[in-house]
């Protein structure tokens, strides 16, 4: 069997009593919390993957696979914050089903939730009141609109039929190092603490092991940090983009499935980098949606306004007249593309899928490299575990894979519309359709988002229009589609470094922008009872965006996990 190193391990708060009572708790769903404080037990894994997105899975999935085939016996662990496996995922998402064919090449004929082949591609440049139609960039042919939360739920079941043991409803929060700084595991967040630290009579603490999370993870930017994995890798910073979505059904003839559309321009500025889609899913269901770069410089902007507005545009209101929605949702996704790919590998695991950043800005797909980076990183933990390799090969693979190769072609896009809307479409256009990517420098990213954010002073007020309650809505009536759901007597997961930030400097020079770019209503100020203003903060809202660990100006904001199982339910997005 070679070489074989140290198991993870990993701590779990479970009634005393044989391991096989742990295993139906998780399985069947269980209770979310027990109702006596639990006494702790330890258990083994040779592989600990946290997050049940499409990287984890596919890693899982991988792991198992090549167990199979060279009769091996690892055991391999998936963590998931979520109560459900899919109910955190959210994306647009026109699925490309390249590394899907590598991963499960009988997906067609296995009942997998992808049965809507794009039938057309249309791209449009948004004024005020015109969709002027421009040459569509996007080469949608052989791709697949879905619901991504679905899709990660089938490959859930697909990783536990190989015997991939996941458990839902338990959040990652801090991780555990050996005497030699080596990553060991993860420990939960402690379960059943109220607001006061007291511990509730279901309190329990868990230990488990990290190797992945998703975007603008909370552990993995400790990890890169740690480790400096930036420098490492020679990577500038990352920067992101709002994503804030919505699935509504619509009258049955306007359904058009597999139609794809994608715009530019209003009700964005021209300053600001974004756009919107709106793709055709099945059973006379739509997805529509916003991307907001999180670089934008007007602290007054509001991406979720924007939103609203976009739903009033002539050539959008006769699709959703008569239609209801169904959900909301809102994510943010990794922009930094090729430029800002961290070294991946950290002593004792490694990084991968939207933690690390391989989406496509061009594409605007980034699933499909997330899954393969998943599987490119099984096969190099594969190797650890049983051939005596080392986890170096993952970075190896990475840059000998197609998704470098996808990556560094599509690399000087999002950079481009630093310069503004029109500058960076006749760069992007010139890269797409003659250089191909052969331009012979690469374009850096400005100015980190935080820092981007311009004071008030500098920037005008903008006058939102207010919801009808027919297209547009207000944030907790789109609040209550999200299923969101957090339990109430548990400490902040949303932290303030410096709790004087908010009134002394965000709220004075920078006219409060985390009241406007939190897509939840997450972040008040409300007048104490002298009438002054202070930061009041609804953590129970939250959709768990990671926009405020973003784009608060001074960087004033931590986001932690919340108790497991808290947060959206999406089932659609």
């Amino acid at each position: 069997m070679g070489i074989r190193f140290p198991a993870v391990w990993v701590e779990v708060s479970v009634p005393s009593g044989p391991r096989l009572v742990l295993e139906r708790f998780f399985h069947l769903g269980g209770l979310r919390r027990f109702t006596s404080e639990s006494a702790r037990e330890s258990m083994e894994y040779d592989v600990v993957i946290v997050g049940a997105g499409p990287a984890g899975l596919s890693a899982a999935i991988r792991l198992k696979q090549l167990c199979l085939e060279k009769g091996v016996d690892l055991s391999v662990c998936v963590v998931e914050k979520g109560a459900e496996v899919g109910a955190h995922i959210l994306s647009g998402n026109v699925f490309e089903p390249r590394a899907l064919d590598e991963l499960l090449p009988q997906w067609k004929h296995e009942e997998a939730p992808i049965s809507v082949p794009v039938s057309s591609d249309k791209f449009w440049f948004l004024t005020k009141s015109h969709a002027i139609s421009l040459p569509c960039p996007f080469d949608n042919k052989g791709n697949y609109v879905i619901s991504l939360s679905q899709l990660v739920r089938w490959m859930g079941m697909k990783a536990e039929e190989l015997g991939v043991e996941i458990y839902p409803g338990f959040a990652a929060s801090e991780i555990l190092y050996d005497a030699n700084d080596k990553v060991i595991g993860i420990a939960t967040n402690d379960m059943g603490v109220a607001k006061d630290g007291s511990k509730k009579e279901n309190y329990q603490r868990g230990r488990l092991m990290l190797l992945s999370e998703g975007c603008r993870g909370s552990l993995s930017e400790k990890i890169m940090k740690k480790y400096n994995l930036r420098e490492k890798g020679h990577a500038q910073h990352q920067t992101y983009a709002l994503g804030i979505k919505e699935v509504w059904e619509i009258e049955e003839g306007k359904h058009n499935p597999g139609a794809v559309v994608h715009t530019l321009g209003w009700p964005l500025d021209q300053k600001t980098y974004g756009g919107s889609f709106l793709y055709h899913l099945k059973d006379r269901q739509i997805a529509i949606g916003i991307v907001v770069a999180l670089n934008y410089h007007n602290p007054f902007l509001n991406p979720y306004e924007e939103f609203q507005k976009l739903k009033h545009h002539p050539a959008i209101i006769p699709l959703l007249e008569g239609g209801s929605v169904l959900e909301y949702g809102a994510r943010t996704l990794n922009e930094g593309g090729y430029q800002s790919i961290p070294y991946p590998v950290f002593p004792g695991g490694a990084i991968i899928g939207c933690s690390a950043g391989f989406l496509n800005v061009p594409k605007i797909k980034g699933t499909h490299t997330a899954m393969k980076s998943g599987m490119l990183a099984a096969e190099a933990t594969f190797g650890v575990l049983h051939e005596g390799s080392n986890m170096e090969t993952y970075w190896d693979a990475l840059q000998k894979s197609w998704i470098w190769e996808e990556l560094y072609r599509a690399r000087n896009y999002r950079p481009a519309f630093e310069y503004g809307l029109i500058p960076g479409l006749a760069m992007s256009a010139l890269e797409h359709y003659i250089l191909k990517g052969r331009l012979p420098f690469t374009l850096k990213h400005g100015k980190p988002d935080h820092e981007a954010t311009k004071v008030a002073k500098l920037c005008s007020p903008i006058q939102y229009p207010k919801p009808d309650g027919v297209l547009s809505f207000d944030v907790p009536t789109s609040l209550h589609r999200s299923n969101t759901n957090h339990e109430h007597d548990q400490p902040a997961h949303l932290c303030l470094r410096d709790p004087k930030i908010p009134e002394l400097v965000n709220l004075p020079d920078y006219a409060a922008p985390e009241s406007r770019y939190c897509p939840a209503r997450v972040y008040e100020y409300i007048p104490d009872e002298k009438n002054q203003l202070k930061l009041q903060i609804n953590a129970q809202n939250c959709l768990h965006c990671k926009a405020c660990d973003i784009k608060d100006p001074k960087q004033n904001i931590e986001w932690t996990v919340p108790e497991g199982g808290g947060g959206p339910g999406y089932s659609v997005m």
